[in-house]
């Protein structure tokens, strides 16, 4: 006899195991792969300043008290909740308390096969102002996300190679070190049934109407109650905002369209006390109106049909309700819901009659605008929202390749510094290959950094500093947020301060034109990465030199600084004299420029035997060299050239497409040249800028969708390949990330046709601007020794034996800086004169190279009204600081400088010599030096400081 109980418990665990993910095992939970970690008590803080200290925490996983994960290096933190599903739960800044993390999101968002894939988050936050850790074990797992099936930690692996070049390096390089977490998510069965579901519902309709009441179309008739008492739909200029007295109608009509299958609304009762004239939906029939409406007066929901009404319990007054009316054949579906996603059905009214035309707003008993007995109560509502839907779009069913999906969302942070990292790689197991059109690898819903009622046109954002390596098409770092990172609204959040829902509280990382990359089995694919730094100050220099310190930790190899010199003719003898006069003077680079005759397209023997014999002669002279050459902004032909949609530009006017067949021509020539060459430098002008290409028959790409990204892939593998030759980069783009090292510090080309006397405070002034966000390794600067743009005589430095002393004031400014310039010319020197001078500063940048590579601390700007200075500080550096001070005036200045040197780490005393001459010690005020200072008529002072 068959044992029933058995059967019963067997039955269980047939659908325990069903539930589970794909491929992970009953036999551990996650929470126990947890009980190695150390505990994460008491928040361990860094109690130094990081940007003047070694720190000696390192990042680390911890277990907290909750059995939740902690990513954090003393800080910054990470939280992560493990179960019921994967989720950031936290993120504080621990230098200034901040917890930062208001509401929890999905890890990512994928779209795949165009279905919109979820992975991890929580449901069920009651307010997305703040995050009480309390709620965490009441939430829920998003039914249609993918689930967290295991996680794993290992130290920080190099991104990709990268060959250094010890000679144009002042210090070590800085190494990224930290620890790597990584969370791998799939799909169980319950939730490709919850896709199925989803393939019918609102979000796969076609959207007829959606209205959220921030201006009033015309489409909208007001009415109200023809009576002596004031009603309005529009208060205090906001429409849909109704203040009525408590028995009288005030409501918005339009005729219904026909196709109109749902009807959603989405309605606070805000102080209304009203019973059957409270706030709802009216469909008006020919014979009679159906009414679905907030009771607030008695905390129901009200339902009128055939004259007479329902009231269903459970309406609460606090919040915002969805009302939904599905208008299917004979019948009308009546439903609710706290949050527009799981709603309870309240009636199924039958009908056959179809309506005519839709109210929002406060009607009669009747739905229509009788007004009642008179009150003293006078109340306000709110319709937020009415969105009206057609029939399904249809979407394919196929929801099968959830199953052989693996989602990994990984996580670096590193040691020393409040920087985190974030990206995704996405396995396919399946027979076939699916189609990622898009992902968004972040989505973080964080506090304001401030409240404003009314819309704004530039709004103060939260203090995180957002830069990913998939950005270009600019010169400075708002590269990114131009290609995929952006702070955007959150319609979600109902509570915050602003009326319109416009504060940006979400920071999301997402390609604007999507990814459209085919994955497949054994082909993984894996997204842009993010970075994340948490300022701990509003103080500019401050997140300025954070930035410094990001580039210096990700990207190492911008540190590089070679004395570089554009020689303006790519002969044999011209480029020979350029390396001759570098190896002289102390220069470390020869590049051959725009308009020398240097093509590096040229794939003939005897062109790559020269330069290979160039290159030779350069470098038994100690001296790098390379060329120029021309991408993006340029035509090819009608079939090789970006076909931008409709509406659309080229960035430059006109580009190749890098996918084309010129493109592949293109880059395979690239990798030949430095290949068989052995070059040094490649100085790639109109670097790839973000085109997007319709074109269907160019090879490398299918269409529009994966135009940008796999052009973006095309350039990205390629700098990478150099930088693991230790070919340097010089990009005028924010291509950083990916290994380039150098763009402009300050560009306007016009401006090097300037009279010689103007282009000196300019150039000092682009220095300064440029070098908040920047390094100084990290931006070139220009020395036209020759006509450049126009200008004549005026503008330029030859005959340079005629202009010395305007030649020395460009060599003191950049060298002064620890910038280097193009000095573009035949030569560096014509007499011998010109050759000590030039010399002078080029020993001099070499012998304070550490120093001068540093940071700047940004003292006074530029104007050639009074003096200008900058400092740079190098805390862990036996010169802890050098001070540049210049003059512009025909007249000496003498002052005396109040410099703080808190940033160069010196408190109390410090040695000071003065132009690289005798030293004394100087008493300090903790970090303020008080230095009296002189410099001479239209020159320069330094002082270095230990």
């Amino acid at each position: 006899m068959i044992n029933r109980t058995l059967i019963r418990f067997l039955a269980a665990v047939i659908v325990a195991f069903c539930s589970l993910p794909h491929g992970m095992s009953l036999a551990q939970p996650l929470t126990d792969d947890m009980t190695s970690l150390p505990r994460y008590t008491d928040q361990p803080s860094v109690q130094k300043d990081w940007l003047i200290n070694s720190v000696s925490q390192k990042a680390t996983v911890y277990q907290t008290i909750d059995n939740h994960l902690a990513l954090s290096n003393g800080l910054i933190t990470r939280t992560f909740s493990i179960t019921p599903g994967g989720a950031t739960i936290g993120l504080d800044n621990l230098t200034t308390g901040e917890a930062l993390l208001r509401s929890i999101s999905p890890e990512a968002v994928l779209w795949i096969n165009d279905h919109e894939i979820k992975v991890g988050g929580l449901i069920g936050q009651p307010v997305q102002n703040y995050l009480d850790p309390t709620w965490i074990p009441q939430l829920e797992a998003d039914p249609l996300s993918l689930k967290l099936v295991s996680w794993d930690s290992q130290p920080l692996e190099n991104r990709f190679a990268w060959t250094p070049r010890s000679e144009w390096l002042s210090k070590p390089p800085e190494e990224a070190k930290g620890t790597m977490l990584r969370f791998s998510y799939q799909a169980d069965e319950a939730t490709i049934q919850q896709h199925l579901v989803r393939l019918t519902s609102d979000d796969q309709r076609q959207k007829l109407l959606d209205d959220p009441f921030t201006t009033l179309s015309q489409a909208w008739k007001l009415v109200s109650a023809n009576d002596d008492r004031s009603a309005s739909f529009i208060n205090e200029g906001k429409p849909g905002e109704m203040m009525a007295p408590q028995n009288h109608p005030v409501f918005a009509e339009q005729p219904l369209p026909t196709d109109t299958r749902v009807v959603i609304a989405r309605i606070n009762a805000g102080t209304d006390q009203s019973t059957e004239y409270g706030p709802g939906i009216t469909l008006v029939y020919a014979e009679d109106n159906l009414k679905l409406f907030l009771s607030p007066g008695n905390r129901s929901f009200g339902l009128l049909h055939n004259g007479s009404t329902q009231y269903f319990r459970g309406m609460d007054p606090s919040v915002s309700h969805f009302l939904r009316l599905q208008l299917e054949e004979g019948e009308v579906r009546c439903a609710v819901s706290a949050n527009g996603k799981e709603y309870q059905t309240l009636a199924v009214v039958n009908t056959t009659a179809i309506a005519e035309k839709i109210r929002i707003g406060k009607t009669d008993p009747s739905g229509d605008a009788t007004s009642g007995p008179k009150t003293e109560h006078i109340g306000r509502s709110r319709v937020e929202n009415l969105v009206l839907l057609g029939d399904p779009v249809a979407p394919s069913r196929d929801m099968d390749f959830l199953r052989d999906l693996t989602v990994h969302v990984h996580y670096e942070l590193y040691n020393g510094i409040p920087l985190l990292s974030k990206w995704i790689t996405v396995e396919y197991d399946g027979n076939d290959e699916v189609i990622i059109n898009n992902i968004r690898t972040e989505h973080l819903a964080v506090t304001e950094a401030e409240s404003a009622v009314e819309h704004k046109q530039r709004w103060h954002l939260p203090p995180i500093f957002a830069q990913s390596d998939f950005a270009f098409g600019s010169m400075s770092p708002n590269a990114s947020e131009n290609a995929g990172v952006e702070w955007r609204e959150d319609s979600t959040y109902t509570t915050q301060v602003n009326y319109l829902l416009k504060t940006p509280t979400v920071l999301v990382c997402e390609p604007k034109h999507g990814v459209g990359q085919e994955v497949s089995r054994g082909m993984p694919f894996e997204s842009m990465r993010l970075w994340e730094m948490l300022y701990d100050s509003s103080d500019r220099e401050r997140r300025g030199l954070a930035q410094r310190k990001m580039y210096r930790t990700i990207a190492p190899w911008t540190q590089e600084n070679p004395i570089i010199m554009h020689v303006r003719s790519a002969d044999d003898a011209s480029v020979k004299k350029a390396i001759d006069q570098s190896a002289d003077v102390g220069f470390e680079m020869v590049i051959m420029t725009f308009g020398s005759g240097f093509n590096i397209e040229d794939t003939t023997e005897a062109n790559i035997q020269r330069m290979k014999a160039l290159r030779d002669y350069a470098h038994n002279k100690g001296i790098a060299l390379g060329g120029y050459s021309l991408l993006a902004s340029r035509s090819i032909d009608a079939d090789n050239d970006v076909v931008m949609p409709p509406g659309m530009k080229p960035t430059f006017g006109r580009s190749p497409c890098l996918l084309s067949e010129w493109g592949d021509r293109y880059f395979k020539t690239l990798y030949a040249f430095y290949e068989k060459t052995g070059m040094d430098i490649l100085e790639h002008d109109g670097s790839y800028p973000g085109d997007v290409c319709a074109s269907h028959n160019h090879p490398g790409h299918r269409g529009l969708e994966d135009s940008q990204w796999k052009q973006f892939v095309q350039i990205r593998d390629f700098y990478r390949w150099c930088r693991s030759r230790g070919i340097y980069l010089n990009v005028p783009d924010w291509y950083f990330l990916q290994g380039s090292t150098k763009i402009a510090m300050g560009y306007r080309e016009t401006n090097w046709s300037l009279p010689r006397e103007y282009q000196e405070i300019i150039e000092r002034q682009n220095i300064y601007d440029g070098t908040w966000e920047k390094t100084p390794s990290m931006g070139w600067m220009f020395v036209p020794l020759v006509e450049y743009h126009g200008g004549g005589p005026a503008a330029t430095i030859e005959p340079l034996h005629d202009h010395l002393p305007h030649y020395e004031q460009r060599l003191a400014n950049l060298f002064g800086a620890g910038v280097q310039a193009c000095y573009r010319g035949p030569q560096l020197y014509d007499t011998p004169e010109t050759k000590v001078l030039v010399k002078k500063w080029v020993d001099f940048y070499k012998r304070h190279r550490r120093i001068l590579d540093s940071d700047i601390i940004h003292l006074r700007r530029p104007d050639g009204r009074d003096y200008d200075a900058i400092l740079h500080v190098d805390p862990m550096g036996e010169e802890k600081g050098l001070l540049m001070v210049y003059n512009p005036l025909d007249t000496p200045i003498e002052r005396t400088l109040t410099v703080d040197l808190y940033y160069t780490g010196l408190r109390d005393k410090a040695t000071v010599s003065t132009n690289d001459g005798g030293s004394k010690v100087m008493s300090l005020d903790g970090t303020s030096l008080q230095l009296p200072i002189t410099i001479p008529a239209n020159g320069q002072v330094w002082y270095v400081l230990k």
